[in-house]
């Protein structure tokens, strides 16, 4: 069982990101959830646009999203991550900020600000 706060209902939200188990991340969103950009882009809607988008990004072998702070105020949750991608052009990191509504126990919406990628020098 869940941390039914909206800290923890975030928190259940990354662990399952960074497990790649998708099946537990729909069960911290709505099922009407939004994901759009910073500037209001929709990305997903509701669990089926969700998890098509997830699935892909679940592909990557070296997914994984660093929290490096957290604030919560009300029913939002702000986290700033650090990302772990694999890009076309190869392994790297990206900034990435995190805004989260959460009512009634579930994901609501959330807004992504994205930073710049960096990419990690090539192993040899």
């Amino acid at each position: 069982m869940i941390d039914a706060s909206p800290s923890g209902v975030v928190q259940a939200q990354l662990q399952a990101y960074n497990t790649k188990n998708i099946e537990a991340l729909l069960r911290t969103c709505a099922p009407e959830a939004e994901h759009r950009t910073i500037y209001g882009e929709l990305l997903a809607r509701g669990h089926d646009e969700l998890r098509e988008r997830l699935l892909a990004r679940f592909a990557e072998p070296d997914l994984y999203a660093r929290l490096v702070s957290r604030i919560a105020v009300g029913n939002f949750v702000t986290d700033a991550e650090i990302v772990t991608r694999n890009f076309p052009e190869g392994r790297g990191t990206l900034d990435l900020l995190c805004i989260y509504e959460v009512t009634d126990g579930l994901i609501q919406r959330a807004w992504f600000a994205t930073g710049k990628k960096v990419l990690h020098p090539q192993q040899g």
